[in-house]
């Protein structure tokens, strides 16, 4: 591997930018450049001012907001004291993923590439500005914007003649080894690693509480078409507390039919154990996984095979492949010109690994174990807005969710897997524990017991608000006005009891839509515009906030 070091450094919310940042860590690797790829809140920032070379790759979230691993990095870059000759000898090229329908479209690479340059760095490239939008997804820019990148850092530091670049269809080396053990180990390290047996402060991420599910209750009637669960966990002992308008966030499993399927098609054995160890300095093994692990854990809870592949995955599938029409077929899906055939393959119906996996039966059986991890991104967590609060229910905790189900051009129907994995979990026949953890969410209340709030939530998204009134009415907040819209009164209005109780004491205004119960469909806004009057004087008047949620 040559000099300089390359450095590659993410912000990712949904694992995109870091999907893009480990192709363009191969990608080095190919061009026989030494890469190391970090999140930026993992990376040491004050180093920034010893290094020649950085790849930025952020995603931008929300209403412009940085994603979660990059919030630490992000505050210190932006801190007036920083001197503007403090990046003055790195080079950098900063790659932006965003969705142009929003406002702030690819705000935070903006406004960091404009940081970086103020901080005296060089930028190699104008930023790139990957669209989700786009009917070829981000790769339509960040293909040709990657060309140009390899021709700008291998022009100064060329690579030698002799060594030229790995051809494409030779796998790179995979970032772990993968030891089988032969026995099972003796001491159950997977029980060991459970969190929430001696928490460090509060449940997170790498140690989230193991709640136990105490009731899975579905609310919408039995003839809707959605099923929608409302889900109480008991979280006493765990040392969590929350506000109205807070998020838990929870790490769910694949089904064990899936996980089965899985070891079967790639010939591997689910009870037996392996150790991982990594290939390159500066690459920690991950974090969730004991080791020695068992090969049922990694792909139960680790391996994220219900998950819609990326253009890289059909890049290193190929690569693995000795099967020569799956090859061909492979690498035809992962080139360039083959973006829109992927997109009719894969994107559009939203085939997932283990479907992809499936038509591809000889490629499939020859993967070696090791480059599980670089062929099948990590199970993420998902977040749901917690639907009470601990002033009306201590110790417990609420969501409410919509079991995700739908149909493509597939035979079988896409479903979500946590709302999936969630509604299969039956506390009546047995105890059921769910890792979970909790954070602070975009929705603030006004804490003045004056101050009125208007709160616009029709069908789920009616849950941070159930907990917001809660709070209010336990504090002696009565200015509570709802707008709630459901299809039917019968079938899918939430929490109907609980609210025309609260309205009997004079501490809600409940105003309703349901918009299949007439011929003319009528929504929430329409409400909103018939209520003009009282709208207008709780804003204008009365200093109220107005909260929507979809």
């Amino acid at each position: 591997m040559l000099s300089p070091q390359l450095l590659v450094l993410f912000g990712s919310q949904t694992g995109t930018a870091q999907d893009v940042s480990e192709r363009l860590g191969r990608e080095a690797r190919r061009r026989q450049l030494c890469c190391r790829v970090q999140a930026l809140d993992s990376y040491p920032v004050v180093n920034l001012i010893n290094e020649p070379l950085v790849i930025f790759v952020c995603a931008t979230t929300g209403q412009g907001d940085p994603p979660d691993n990059m919030k630490g990095f992000w505050k210190f870059i932006f801190r007036r004291n920083l001197p503007s000759t403090s990046l003055c000898q790195m080079d950098f090229a900063v790659l932006g993923l965003g969705d142009s329908s929003y406002a702030k479209f690819n705000f935070v690479a903006k406004k960091l590439h404009r940081r970086l340059l103020q901080l005296g760095g060089s930028a190699l490239l104008p930023v790139c500005l990957g669209d989700d939008q786009h009917e070829l997804g981000p790769d339509a820019t960040i293909d040709p914007w990657l060309r140009d990148l390899w021709e700008k850092v291998l022009g100064p530091h060329a690579v030698p003649l002799d060594l030229g670049v790995t051809a494409p269809a030779v796998p790179w080396p995979s970032r772990f080894t993968l030891q089988l053990l032969q026995e099972a180990p003796r001491k159950c390290s997977e029980e060991l690693s459970v969190a929430g047996t001696d928490p460090q402060g509060p449940p997170s991420e790498l140690q989230p509480f193991l709640a136990p599910m105490v009731t899975n209750q579905r609310v919408t009637g039995p003839s809707h078409f959605q099923d929608v669960r409302l889900i109480e966990f008991d979280i006493s002992g765990s040392g969590i507390s929350f506000a109205a308008g807070d998020v838990v966030l929870i790490q769910p499993e694949n089904a064990a039919s899936r996980v089965q399927q899985f070891c079967q098609l790639l010939g591997l054995d689910p009870d037996q154990h392996f150790m991982l160890q990594p290939q390159e300095p500066g690459v920690p093994c991950p974090e969730r996984l004991p080791q020695p692990c068992s090969v049922r854990r990694l792909v139960s809870q680790y391996l994220d095979i219900s998950s819609v592949p990326r253009r890289s995955f059909f890049e290193l599938l190929a690569c693995l492949s000795p099967h020569e029409l799956e090859r061909e077929k492979l690498l035809e899906l992962s080139s360039a010109r083959g973006q829109e055939e992927l997109c009719e393959y894969c994107t559009r119906p939203r085939r997932t690994i283990l479907e992809v996996l499936c038509d591809f039966p000889h490629t499939a059986s020859a993967v070696p174990p090791a480059y599980l991890f670089d062929l099948i991104p990590p199970i993420r967590p998902r977040a749901f807005s917690i639907a009470s609060s601990l002033l009306a229910h201590p110790e417990r905790l609420q969501i409410l969710v919509a079991v995700v189900q739908y149909r493509t051009r597939l035979k079988e129907p896409r479903r979500g897997l946590c709302s999936s994995w969630l509604a299969s979990l039956d506390p009546g026949q047995g105890p059921v524990q769910v890792p979970l953890w909790v954070r602070s969410g975009g929705l603030k209340f006004p804490e003045t017991r004056d101050t009125p709030v208007i709160l616009v939530g029709p069908g789920t998204g009616v849950a941070p608000f159930r907990a917001a009134i809660q709070e209010r009415v336990a504090r002696g907040q009565i200015g509570n006005v709802l707008f709630f819209g459901c299809r039917q009164r019968d079938q899918d209005f939430y929490w109907e009891a609980e609210w025309k109780e609260l309205q009997e004491r004079g501490c809600l205004t409940l105003i309703t839509a349901f918009s299949r119960e007439q011929e003319q469909k009528v929504y929430v806004q329409h409400r909103i515009r018939e209520q003009g009057p009282l709208v207008w004087e709780l804003l204008e008047r009365r200093g109220a906030h107005f909260y929507l949620a979809g």
